[in-house]
């Protein structure tokens, strides 16, 4: 039995879904992925998955770039003849799905986030979404796909619009979060300011605009913090900063900016508090793993992030795009160190026994069984379904 899945990035396969890659493996499965070649391909060849290159251009919201993925991504499907696709992202859900519905393959889409296709009202993106609404009701359509969605805000948006009948779905939140290796730090606090991370990618959409503004507010008001963002912007992507923003955001002192990290945990660890200014989410990893480790966080009232933070139990949720409600926030943290800890505490508590990693691949699991007859998910994997 084979499974094929695509992702947009290998980066994206290794670091959130190398979990589930292992457990299709030792349930008796090949799993082939397909991705554009990147940094990462080395190291999930490494761990014993094939991959197969994969035209993408993520910055192009064109017809003939998304022509061109469709094909490629036909030819894939074509060639590997799996028993299963599984695809990750956006673009990957329109070009898999609709390859695999053509091929008559069993499909299961993951709808991860809408991304800016959905939530970007610029007249370009509007064109764009209207030619995406009839290829997302063909990619997810068919008795043998099933569309997986990481909360219940996106999957009704996808039910109202009529791109995929409500029996075909199923909610799992997130790509769950390793609570035996994302644990609490041990030993006392090293001392210092109030330490916040921001580690996401430095898109608009993120609020990385509003979260700066806040700092500013915080240090005109004598709040004293470190603010550390660990991200590299996007340029494959219309609403990322550019260098010269970071570089003048660096000038000011509000922040340190350190890039990209392959592993977090050294700078979750360190942090008092986590801070997420989303406009829109899926359920966010950096969320997860910033919960396993014990963290009090900041987030934004909207889909994804409602459920992970709890007001009054393990953070604070302001409204999106509110600069100087997040300032509010943050300094109500940043004064009260008690509070981060009993937040913390909440915090663990409710990720590992909602949202752990083993907790959502058990749950993905059962979704592969319903569509292949042959597959059956391990007794030690057990779960209750979604």
């Amino acid at each position: 039995m084979k499974a094929l899945l695509f992702a947009n990035t290998d980066w994206y396969l290794l670091n959130f879904r190398r979990g589930l890659l292992e457990a299709l493996r030792e349930s008796g499965v090949e799993v082939c992925l397909a991705c554009p070649p990147g940094d990462y391909t080395g190291q999930l060849e490494d761990l014993g998955f094939r991959a197969v290159p994969l035209a993408f251009d993520r910055g192009s919201l064109g017809p003939v770039s998304n022509l061109r993925l469709l094909r490629d991504a036909t030819r894939v499907v074509k060639r590997e003849q799996p028993d299963i696709v599984h695809n990750f992202t956006p673009k990957c859900v329109l070009s898999g799905g609709a390859a695999a519905r053509r091929h008559g393959v069993p499909c299961i889409n993951a709808v991860t986030g809408l991304g800016h296709l959905f939530i970007d009202d610029r007249p370009a993106i509007r064109a764009a979404r209207r030619l995406a609404r009839p290829v997302y009701r063909y990619a997810c359509g068919g008795p043998r796909c099933r569309v997986i969605f990481q909360n219940s805000e996106d999957r009704d948006l996808f039910v109202s619009e009529k791109l995929v009948e409500e029996s075909r779905t199923a909610l799992i939140r997130g790509s769950g979060a390793d609570c035996g290796r994302f644990v609490p730090p041990e030993g006392p606090r090293r001392g210092g300011p109030c330490r916040l991370l921001f580690a996401s990618r430095l898109l608009k959409e993120k609020g990385i605009h509003e979260l700066l503004e806040a700092a500013g507010a915080l240090r005109s008001r004598g709040v004293e913090f470190e603010l550390t963002v660990a991200g590299d912007p996007d340029p494959g992507n219309p609403s990322s900063m550019t260098e010269e923003e970071i570089a003048a955001a660096t000038q000011t002192g509000l922040a340190r900016f350190v890039g990209h990290s392959d592993d977090l945990l050294p700078l979750l660890q360190d942090a008092d508090l986590v801070v997420l200014p989303s406009y829109r989410e899926g359920t966010p990893k950096i969320l997860l793993e910033a919960g396993a480790c014990g963290k009090a966080m900041v987030a934004t009232e909207i889909a994804g992030c409602r459920g992970v933070v709890v007001p009054g139990v393990n953070g604070e949720l302001v409204p999106p795009r509110d600069a100087r409600a997040l300032a509010a926030a943050l300094e109500k943290l940043v004064a009260d160190p008690g509070l981060q800890q009993e937040y913390g505490r909440g915090s663990r508590e409710i990720v590992v026994r909602e949202f752990s990693e083993e907790i959502v691949v058990n749950r993905t699991l059962e979704v592969y069984s319903a569509l292949l007859p042959g597959f059956r998910v391990p007794s030690r994997s057990a779960s209750g379904a979604s």
